[in-house]
């Protein structure tokens, strides 16, 4: 029941932090492995849900420091993004869509993963602040502020790859 009712989520989330989709399945099965293993410490009571993304969200950013995720090649595309793209018969518009995408992960990955996690929920999965900070275990000021860091930073980052690459 609980697979049935987060998959998706957890999925998406995986997906998000990791950017390919192959990681985000294996990552979505370890996530929920840990939950099984982790539900006797569940406090009833508790928000499950925002619980849950806790765990989800740990499990991420222990797997970036451990595996240093930045290193690796980014070249598995989000399926419907491109399917959307191509759907406009340009590919033009295609290049330009999967060019926005390469760019906006290269971003991402170099930002810290505390930030970059905080940036994932708000920007990209729609998280409200008050979510975010519960489930990064933070005051919502602190996720305000982290998120506010990671947005100019993903600017400055994108504003500098642009440059150097009009330089080339």
């Amino acid at each position: 029941m609980l697979v049935d009712l987060f998959s998706k989520r957890i999925f998406n989330l995986a997906y998000q932090f990791a950017g390919n989709s192959q990681e985000a399945e294996d990552l979505t099965q370890d996530i929920f492995i840990k939950l099984y293993r982790s539900l006797p410490r569940y406090g009833f009571g508790r928000n499950f849900s925002a619980w849950f993304l806790t765990l989800a969200k740990n499990h991420l950013i222990d797997e970036y420091r451990r595996t240093k995720w930045e290193k690796r090649n980014r070249d598995d595309y989000d399926d419907c993004l491109r399917a959307a793209a191509s759907d406009t018969g340009d590919p033009e518009a295609v290049l330009a869509v999967e060019e926005a995408r390469r760019t906006l992960w290269q971003g991402l990955n170099r930002l810290s993963a505390d930030v970059r996690m905080a940036v994932i929920l708000k920007e990209i999965q729609g998280q409200k602040y008050e979510d975010v900070a519960e489930i990064m275990g933070l005051p919502v000021g602190t996720v305000k502020s982290r998120i506010n860091r990671g947005r100019l930073q993903l600017a400055r980052l994108i504003r500098s790859d642009k440059g150097s690459s009009h330089a080339m």
